[in-house]
């Protein structure tokens, strides 16, 4: 009679434990709410590539701007009795025509590249999203004469006027940050234009505008937080684009003038023996590369992330 009674009550608690436990719809109603941030965490880390690039990136700007820290030579240091070296332990990347350290001088040159290409995209996303905002809020008129200017703009082949505008300008970083800025924002404008376009007929700008606030205001405390995924984006990717660029024109010649070292200079400089020292031409391409794939995978991951339609 004990056991019986002892099975029973085994039994009764089982049930009242499955019966208490929350199931389906229940269970999900039960769970803490996530927010916004870590929905977009959470998306953001799930894209593998995006994360083992923002890794890389993380890692080559710290040893780029760490340069006097991490590297093992002054990048001028000339030592002609070294003079074109293979990669050693001395010189992990070889030497150049001067004797001058390889690894060395592509830390030294990923500063200027990176700081080119990341204030050469922050002045271009301001840019663009002013004349995207401004056309898409306002419409009409100041619409139509925007986008045609901004068609125009897109109309001009971009390098061949950099060529030109560099070629009569003394080449500085500021100089060279200033005309990429100015020469790459319509893709941003037309972005942030179509978004601004689709928001501002949201109910929360509406109640903003019944309020009294000002035209300003809505813009920048309303619109613009709401269409910040597109901005970023489009900064992050025209970190990238803006590289290339300040590698073309150093390449050309018309970029930041040696002896301070950019990646593009450095494979200018490594023309003439490419084909005998190829580590003087494969490494700055390498670094250049890898930057601008990481930069891209980035853009990628944080596209997937902010986008409200992508699955969490």
């Amino acid at each position: 009679m004990t056991e019986a009674l002892s099975d029973i009550s085994s039994t009764s608690q089982v049930t009242v434990a499955i019966a208490a436990k929350p199931r389906g719809q229940d269970a999900l109603l039960l769970r803490p709410a996530r927010t916004q941030g870590q929905i977009i965490w959470g998306k953001f880390i799930r894209h593998k590539a995006a994360v083992i690039s923002a890794v890389i990136l993380l890692i080559l700007a710290v040893l780029c701007f760490g340069a006097p820290l991490f590297a093992p030579y002054p990048f001028d240091a000339i030592d002609l009795r070294n003079a074109r070296q293979a990669p050693s332990f001395a010189h992990l990347m070889g030497t150049d025509d001067l004797g001058r350290d390889v690894f060395t001088r592509i830390l030294y040159g990923g500063r200027i590249s990176l700081m080119v290409g990341i204030f050469a995209a922050m002045f271009s996303t301001i840019i663009g999203a002013t004349v995207g905002a401004i056309s898409g809020y306002y419409g009409g008129l100041i619409d139509n004469a925007l986008m045609r200017f901004t068609e125009v703009m897109i109309a001009i082949p971009t390098l061949p006027l950099l060529i030109i505008i560099s070629s009569y300008a003394r080449a500085s970083v500021p100089v060279i940050v200033l005309v990429i800025g100015v020469l790459s924002w319509m893709a941003t404008a037309r972005i942030v234009r179509s978004s601004v376009h689709s928001t501002k007929r949201q109910d929360f700008v509406l109640g903003a505008r019944s309020i009294g606030c000002r035209t300003p205001s809505i813009i920048g405390r309303h619109i613009i937080p709401n269409v910040m995924g597109p901005i970023i984006v489009g900064a992050t990717l025209g970190v990238g684009s803006a590289i290339i660029v300040e590698s073309s024109l150093s390449f050309l010649g018309l970029g930041i003038s040696p002896p301070t070292p950019t990646w593009g200079n450095m494979l200018q400089d490594s023309q003439a023996t490419m084909a005998s020292k190829p580590w003087l031409t494969l490494f700055p391409g390498l670094a250049i590369l890898i930057t601008v794939l990481c930069i891209n995978f980035l853009g990628e991951g944080l596209h997937d992330a902010l986008d409200p339609t992508v699955r969490n």
